[in-house]
């Protein structure tokens, strides 16, 4: 009889643990496809190869790891592209966790990540 009361609760619990678990997992997701979106601008040599290219990494990284993430968008701070300067990119989306209720309700999280590579200091400038 108590079984029957406990169980409702501790479904609710195993799915606040597996919607905790999805969140830290699509944050690690958009960090990484930041990472790789800034690494690739970082090798470009054009403001507008460097933007294709973070945007065509992004979007890659986060295809590849299967992430719930829906309407990404890539934010890039080139500094000139100048030898030496800090390539930022920014990663945004959201991750969406309405499949975890059953319901059809909305769950969802805007998740953001930045990171930032450094222009090679030692490449030609064409």
């Amino acid at each position: 009889m108590e079984l029957v009361l406990v169980t409702p609760l501790l479904v609710l619990l195993l799915l606040v643990v597996v919607g905790l678990g999805r969140l830290t997992d699509a944050r690690l997701i958009v960090a990484d496809a930041a990472h790789q979106a800034a690494r690739a601008a970082s090798l470009a040599r054009t403001e507008n190869d460097a933007r294709a290219q973070a945007q065509q990494a992004a979007s890659a990284e986060l295809r590849e790891a299967g992430a719930s993430c829906t309407r990404p968008s890539v934010r890039l701070t080139t500094g000139g592209l100048a030898p030496g300067a800090t390539v930022m990119a920014t990663v945004s989306c959201t991750a969406d966790l309405s499949d975890l209720t059953g319901s059809r309700m909305p769950g969802q999280v805007s998740l953001t990540g930045t990171a930032s590579s450094v222009v090679d200091s030692f490449r030609s400038a064409s």
